[in-house]
């Protein structure tokens, strides 16, 4: 089942982008009369007929509508540092769009190595994750602000949850996410230096709880992923 993107859509027509046309009439070799599904990365698969096989600018008809295709029970907002090795920061990111993610808000924290993430390239990854992992809403790419920002901002009827490695009072995600009945949940995680003490009280003061992922100690990546794995098995 092959998956297109367009944000150009009127009531009744669908016009796909040159990339998207080409892929869908040159690689895949669709031509006029073929069904296609045509999602608007905001949660509705348009079931469309093609009605001009252009290969730079594709036009379907609009069939019928599919609200919520692909869609989760929760809302999910990954705030993660990004990763001295970009790649390992991509690979999340697509990753978590295929288990289920509705932000991911590149945060830099004061230990952070890398200090600027640039969101046109995630972007890019997401959308084809979640067409490659049949979903029709794309995540977010948040803007990159400060942890501490991003603490102050962040909403407060959410269940609002920070991983870090030192010393504390924690309990596990699995526990946290099953004592709560939000469906907006936030997880915050460090850099490969962690969190400063200073993040920290800032995140607890503000209403984020502690918790823990485990006996082993993770990566950034791995313990984002493992996050959003969690969310998922939890809220099905």
């Amino acid at each position: 089942m092959e998956i297109f993107y367009s944000n150009d859509i009127d009531g009744t027509t669908v016009c796909l982008n040159s990339e998207e046309s080409a892929h869908c009439v040159r690689v895949l070799r669709h031509r006029v009369g073929d069904e296609i599904g045509v999602m608007d990365g905001q949660g509705t698969m348009l079931w469309c007929v093609l009605e001009d096989a252009s290969p730079s600018a594709a036009i379907a008809r609009i069939v019928r509508r599919e609200p919520g295709f692909g869609s989760h029970p929760y809302h999910l907002t990954l705030a993660v540092c990004p990763t001295k090795n970009m790649d390992r920061y991509e690979w999340m990111s697509e990753k978590a769009t295929e288990v289920g993610v509705d932000v991911i808000a590149p945060v830099i924290g004061e230990r952070s190595e890398r200090k600027v993430c640039k969101t046109e390239r995630l972007e890019r990854l997401v959308l084809s994750a979640a067409k490659q992992s049949l979903k029709a809403a794309v995540p977010v790419v948040a803007e990159p602000v400060s942890v501490l920002d991003f603490i102050a901002g962040a909403p407060e009827s959410s269940l609002k949850l920070i991983a870090y490695c030192f010393e504390g009072e924690k309990v596990s995600i699995k526990d946290a996410l099953a004592a709560s009945q939000l469906k907006n949940v936030v997880v915050l995680i460090g850099p490969e230096g962690d969190f400063s003490p200073k993040e920290v009280a800032a995140a607890i003061k503000s209403g984020f709880k502690p918790v823990h992922l485990g006996p082993s100690r993770l990566r950034t990546e791995t313990a984002a992923l493992i996050s959003a794995a969690a969310v998922y098995f939890d809220k099905f």
